[in-house]
């Protein structure tokens, strides 16, 4: 089974999960603001697509970090910011075994078929 990260409301998470529901992909779905994220699961997204993928700075959150904050940036100190702010993550995240995919392309979410 699959786990998809993200927000209840986010866009890009209504439209993964609608993606997956649609072609009866099962997965389990972990709310970042309900069930929160923990350091080793942020860690496993770092490791597998790299902080700079993971981290969002379009995010209107990513404009409201402090400049001294932005100074800098390398992965622990985006792992940091990101355990802060769940929302500094980009949505969704799907595991899917070792696949990681970080936000929504349905050409990619074709490979789980």
């Amino acid at each position: 089974m699959y786990t998809l990260y993200g927000i209840k409301n986010c866009d890009s998470v209504k439209k993964a999960r609608q993606w997956l529901d649609k072609h009866k992909v099962e997965y389990q779905f972990h709310d970042f603001r309900v069930h929160g994220l923990t350091p080793e699961q942020l860690q496993i997204f770092i490791e597998r697509a790299g902080w700079e993928s993971v981290l969002n700075k379009r995010s209107t959150s990513w404009r409201q970090v402090d400049e001294g904050q932005k100074a800098d940036l390398n992965a622990e100190k985006a792992a940091v910011l990101m355990l802060a702010n769940l929302t500094l993550i980009k949505r969704p995240v799907l595991v899917a075994g070792e696949q990681l995919f970080i936000g929504f392309n349905a050409e990619n979410y074709q490979t789980l078929l």
